[in-house]
């Protein structure tokens, strides 16, 4: 047991605190994560959402396969079902855009999908377990 009067209650108070938020509460720089990709050409691999600098990064893992569609995008979905058309994923010179910054714009996302804007169709698609708020 502590001996609360050699080290003052206020330390003890914090010291707590700490204890209680270390054990019991979640970091504050969890990520959250997709299910894997499931669809036609992309299956496996998951996306991480992230906050860098205040701004909502998403990152694909490193065992994500990139499709060999020829004009891949990035593609989200929000809890209302908006559907956001973003960036290639494919860049010049073989470069793959593995991360993508989030527009102002998007209120939450509730679903990743790999879309290819030449032949219109869903490449794949991963889930957040529950949609992601976006709080700017």
């Amino acid at each position: 047991m502590i001996n609360i009067g050699s080290i003052g209650i206020r330390t003890a108070v914090v010291a707590l605190a700490l204890a209680a938020a270390t054990l019991g509460g979640v970091p504050a720089f969890a990520a959250d994560v997709t299910t894997p990709f499931v669809g036609k050409a992309v299956n496996g691999g998951t996306v991480t959402h992230e906050t860098r600098e205040g701004r909502h990064v998403l990152m694909v893992s490193s065992d994500f396969a990139v499709p060999g569609s020829p004009d891949p995008h990035w593609q989200v979905v929000d809890s209302k079902g908006r559907v956001f058309l973003l960036d290639r994923l494919k860049l010049k010179d073989d470069r793959i855009n593995t991360s993508i910054t989030l527009p102002a714009y998007i209120d939450d996302v509730a679903k990743v999908q790999m879309w290819c804007a030449w032949a219109e169709v869903m490449l794949g698609e991963a889930s957040f377990t529950r949609p992601v708020a976006l709080h700017r």
